[in-house]
């Protein structure tokens, strides 16, 4: 069954760490402090797979508010989302904006300079593979004190409120222990509001998860 609890977290940046390198000299999170009516949250990004030689694949891109609407209208605090294409909700696989590319439009492929015109339109985003401290690299950036965040992903209250699982939630192998989660409608994201409006977009998933799932968020 996929995720029992989704949602969304609005709140102001307070600071952001990483974890403390491991035996091996990892880092598995960067750890986001979110100021909001309850409290202040701790949202763990998951920036490494403990399993994956290759750490995670991310992408780093801006949008338009309006993009993410119902999102950014929300008050502070922690919203319930339902698992659903426009409820606010983020599947990294099939949100128009989100995606890897703008899927089959085409029986065949097109000539150059309809591809480039499109690029321009509609730029494809794909996945950056790299190491841990890339993938850390890549997120910080954006995770500027005081600018309003969002953080999409699974609330905990263990030690404090918090957010986790914020990464893609789809796409776990069979056999694998994450496997139960697998749904559709119920990624991880990291969206933080720059000072024009739009928002700073941070994707992020294990090396070992799909690029294709069926609707029940398994591997296809």
């Amino acid at each position: 069954m996929p995720l029992d609890t989704y949602g969304v977290l609005s709140g102001t940046l307070h600071r952001h760490f990483r974890d403390q390198p491991d035996t091996q000299g990892r880092w598995f999170h960067v750890n986001l402090e979110v100021d909001a009516p309850a409290g202040r949250y701790r949202c763990a990004v998951d920036v490494d797979g403990k399993e994956s030689a290759t750490g995670v694949r991310w992408k780093a891109f801006v949008l338009a508010a309006s993009v993410l609407d119902p999102l950014p209208a929300l008050a502070p605090g922690y919203h319930g989302l339902s698992a659903s294409c426009g409820s606010g909700a983020v599947d990294c696989l099939r949100h128009p904006a989100l995606r890897e590319g703008r899927g089959r439009l085409f029986p065949r492929r097109p000539p150059a300079w309809l591809r480039s015109l499109l690029d321009r339109l509609d730029p494809p985003r794909p996945w950056i593979s790299g190491s841990n401290l890339d993938a850390a690299a890549a997120l910080e950036p954006i995770l500027v004190p005081g600018r309003p965040v969002l953080v999409l992903g699974q609330p905990f209250d263990h030690g404090g409120p918090g957010m986790h699982n914020i990464h893609q939630n789809q796409g776990d192998p069979y056999g694998s222990r994450w496997w139960a989660d697998n749904g559709t409608w119920q990624d991880g994201a990291t969206f933080t509001r720059r000072p024009d409006g739009r928002y700073d977009v941070f994707l992020n998933k294990f090396s070992s998860q799909a690029g294709r799932t069926g609707p029940d968020g398994h591997p296809l």
